[in-house]
């Protein structure tokens, strides 16, 4: 899992100059406000919590089944991804509606703007619950360091993509794969029917399958604005968002929206 940062850093890399050959909203600046932010969330959920995550699950003194280790590396990695990225759908789901979680969840949708950075850009709990529930059982159950590592590397590239600023939608794959043109409007702060849409993280089907699913009829159409209800009052420097909503979690969700107002989350 250490070969993973040079992975992210030339994923990142091709990405930034995809966006900038072909942007598909071509007002929005490089050096946009959080940019800077975004790096260093890249920095710490990309590399340095996924790497102790990633230790802890191989070193736990816990049972082990190791019963995907006989198979095939690409078996592993098609259950890998198909079986992690329905589990990521329901976690998705469940940030969103749950208030207690939606605080973590905030910080993802706190960005004016999307582009390859914004892909890691979580709070750190939200981070450490995510990789939690991947790596830990696939640790246990004895899926190979390899397979995770390309699963890693794979997931990346397609998160990086999803936030870009591209105008992609994949044709016939895109009841498949996510894609930019689909996750943006998943941050769109209004125009989506409620209670929220498109949670899928690297594959689509599962919205379609389950019908939470929603595209513009204009192809090409970006969201008129991002965020969330309030979005203007979630902190704007880096350590107010890192402690954020800790030590004041009982008032945020007590002040939060009411429950009309709350399924607008994006």
């Amino acid at each position: 899992m250490s070969q993973y940062w040079h992975w992210l850093i030339a994923i990142s890399l091709f990405v930034a100059l995809l966006e900038r050959l072909s942007p598909w909203r071509s007002e929005q600046r490089v050096a946009r406000a959080g940019f800077v932010q975004d790096i260093f969330y890249l920095a710490l959920n990309g590399h340095g919590l996924s790497l102790i995550v990633a230790a802890v699950a191989f070193e736990l003194p816990l049972p082990r089944t190791d019963w995907a280790q006989p198979w095939p590396a690409a078996v592993q990695f098609i259950v890998m991804l198909v079986g992690l990225d329905l589990l990521q759908w329901c976690i998705h789901n469940v940030l969103h509606r749950v208030p207690f979680l939606w605080q973590f969840h905030k910080l993802h949708h706190s960005s004016a703007a999307l582009d390859w950075a914004t892909n890691f850009r979580f709070h750190w709990v939200e981070a450490l619950l995510y990789r939690a529930v991947q790596y830990i059982p696939l640790g246990l159950m004895g899926f190979s360091p390899e397979v995770m590592m390309l699963h890693a590397v794979v997931g990346t590239l397609i998160g990086h993509l999803n936030h870009a600023n591209l105008d992609w939608d994949y044709g016939p794959l895109r009841y498949v794969l996510n894609s930019p043109r689909m996750h943006i409007w998943h941050h769109a702060q209004d125009e989506v029917p409620q209670p929220g849409a498109n949670f899928g993280v690297l594959l689509s089907c599962w919205d379609w399958l389950f019908g939470t699913a929603w595209m513009p009829a204009e192809r090409g159409r970006a969201p008129a604005q991002l965020g969330f209800d309030g979005v203007q009052d979630f902190p704007r420097g880096l350590l107010g968002q890192l402690v954020f909503p800790l030590g004041s979690t009982r008032r945020s969700v007590e002040t939060s929206e009411p429950e009309s107002s709350a399924q607008k989350r994006m």
